[in-house]
């Protein structure tokens, strides 16, 4: 993969390149302001980005804007953000446009490098990759989406799952069901969510999207 790596913390930047490169990805450009992370993302339109919320020059929200600002002239542009903190807000915004291929960790997963690199290669596939800690936190800020409350118990842990960017098998080794018991619990959660298109990675990206921006 081509991968555009945005962070104005050197350390930070180079363990992450270190780390792709070792995985046989390819970084082909690094930035360490906001305006430079818009470059970047429009020069290279990479398979995938990862870019800090906060940098230079004001160290609030650059980063952030920068990659909302290249997906609206590149939809669907594959990014994964990091953030030392959750940030409802920058979070919603990310995956307000309902098009996928967004993840949003917590700079303390990068220290997992499987689990990092794993949800890399799932948000450049055009799939979500959402820390728990992320899911958990907007949960609990606004009301539940109608369609969402017609949801079981069991189908909204396997939601859950899903927006962490787990596969049927995943979830279902992680819930103990089988695989098949996890593919009857997605078909009726599709169904409540009036979720009907034919491409499966869509449909769960949309289930994602529907269950995180709920409010």
């Amino acid at each position: 993969m081509r991968i555009v790596v945005a962070e104005d913390l050197y350390l930070m930047r180079d363990g992450i390149v270190r780390l792709i490169e070792a995985c046989g990805h390819e970084v082909v450009a690094t930035a360490t302001t906001g305006p430079e992370t818009l470059d970047a993302l429009l020069t290279w339109r990479p398979d995938v980005a990862v870019v800090d919320v906060r940098m230079p020059p004001t160290q609030s929200d650059e980063g952030l804007r920068a990659v909302l600002a290249a997906r609206a002239e590149v939809p669907g542009l594959p990014v994964l953000i990091l953030s030392q903190y959750v940030e409802q807000l920058y979070a919603r915004e990310l995956l307000s446009d309902g098009s996928g291929g967004v993840g949003y960790l917590l700079k303390e997963s990068v220290f997992d490098a499987d689990q990092f690199i794993d949800a890399l290669e799932r948000v450049a596939d055009g799939g979500t990759a959402m820390d728990p800690a992320v899911i958990s936190k907007l949960l609990s800020s606004g009301p539940s989406n109608r369609r969402l409350g017609g949801l079981t118990e069991r189908e909204h842990s396997v939601l859950a799952l899903m927006a962490e960017g787990l596969s049927n098998q995943a979830i279902g080794r992680r819930l103990f069901l089988s695989e098949s018991a996890i593919s009857k619990y997605t078909t009726s959660m599709f169904g409540k969510l009036g979720i009907t298109d034919d491409d499966d990675n869509n449909r769960r990206v949309l289930a994602v999207l529907a269950y995180l921006n709920h409010s």
